[in-house]
């Protein structure tokens, strides 16, 4: 298993690295890809972060299983906004491949137009740049290979639930127990 979690500068640090954190504790590879040209990322509260490697630096998407966009301002608008990002995003989708995002990051889906009829949630206030979508205000919904979540709070939920779409509920419920989740 391999996953890609996006990073632009103003991403949501906690959105972001629970994610990393949660998936690697099961190895599942991930790498922290920078947008910039600059492995450096700085969130949206000033805490920077050393990426894996550039969006240039990945060499053959197919060969992962999935793409992570967190939140955070401008981080999710550094995303949207990036061609190569909602390349990555279409392929991901179209290959029926975890396609994931939380908080304000499911902008990046709607930009890259795979939300249509789709089950979705984001950070209240969100909805209306979410054309086209079904939108939910549950905390981490999923809908096929799309998972989405609505903010830092629940970043926990969103990676087991990343973890359940991945690994199964088994793989899930040992990650609750390990990190003594309660809900």
């Amino acid at each position: 298993m391999k996953v890609i979690v996006f990073l632009a500068d103003g991403f949501e640090e906690v959105e972001a690295l629970t994610v990393v954190d949660y998936l690697r504790r099961l190895d599942i590879e991930v790498d922290m890809v920078s947008i910039t040209s600059e492995l450096e990322v700085t969130g949206a509260h000033d805490i920077s972060v050393l990426a894996d490697k550039t969006l240039e630096d990945v060499q053959d998407i197919n060969s992962y299983d999935g793409v992570v966009i967190p939140g955070g301002l401008p981080g999710a608008t550094n995303l949207r906004n990036d061609p190569k990002v909602i390349d990555v995003v279409k392929t991901m989708n179209g290959k029926k491949k975890l396609t994931a995002s939380i908080c304000a990051g499911p902008v990046v889906l709607e930009r890259a137009g795979i939300i249509e009829g789709k089950k979705i949630t984001s950070y209240p206030g969100y909805q209306d740049k979410l054309t086209g979508a079904i939108y939910q205000e549950q905390g981490v919904v999923r809908d096929e290979n799309i998972i989405t979540a609505r903010g830092p709070a629940l970043a926990e939920d969103f990676a087991i639930e990343i973890v359940r779409y991945l690994l199964g509920d088994e793989k899930a419920s040992k990650l609750k127990a390990n990190i003594l989740y309660k809900a």
